[in-house]
């Protein structure tokens, strides 16, 4: 059985704290990886990766399957990332108590520390003069291979769905700003 086959049995039956905790324990790794590469600061990353959490465990009640677990996760992910970053006000608050969807995701948290993927120092260079939809946009199609009909579910605006073409063209333009970053890094020759 599929991990969205677990997911969607736990949710036919009620169950949606066991749906929950199987999705956050099979994607959390890979959303966590990814909200990384988004957020540079490990503590702001592991905010957003809890925010995130919480969003999934709340929402997932409310999933109307319209696309995988998988997609919408990274979907809260997003939404998460670019709450944060709009948020004016991103000072330490005092943490609340701990809840199960918080347990949880310092678990994932605490179990991808000593996974984490060591990519070059330049390679991480470029990736940060890249825009977080950028950045966005790169992880989801060549580190997760997520289809653009996905990449677009992910990116899409609230009520407003991204245009797949216009994604395409986008990481046309993105992969030929990176080769002439990394020419300009001396990474490729001339």
């Amino acid at each position: 059985m599929t991990i969205e086959q677990r997911i969607a049995d736990a949710l036919a039956r009620q169950d949606v704290s066991g749906a929950a905790t199987e999705a956050i324990r099979a994607y959390g790794p890979q959303v966590l990886g990814y909200l990384r590469t988004l957020i540079r600061d490990p503590e702001d990353a592991s905010e957003v990766f809890s925010q995130f959490a919480e969003d999934l465990w709340k929402g997932l009640g409310g999933f109307r399957g319209e696309c995988t677990v998988r997609v919408w996760a990274y979907k809260l992910a997003w939404h998460a990332a670019s709450r944060f970053g709009r948020d004016p006000y991103r000072r330490r608050r005092e943490r609340l108590g701990t809840t199960m969807a918080s347990r949880l995701a310092g678990s994932v948290l605490s179990t991808a520390e000593g996974s984490r993927d060591r990519r070059s120092a330049e390679v991480e260079r470029l990736r940060q003069r890249l825009s977080p939809e950028e950045q966005t946009l790169l992880v989801l199609r060549v580190d997760r291979r997520l289809s653009w009909r996905d990449v677009a579910e992910v990116m899409a605006e609230e009520g407003a769905p991204a245009d797949e073409a216009t994604l395409r063209k986008r990481f046309e333009r993105l992969k030929a700003k990176l080769a002439r970053l990394a020419t300009e890094g001396g990474l490729l020759g001339d």
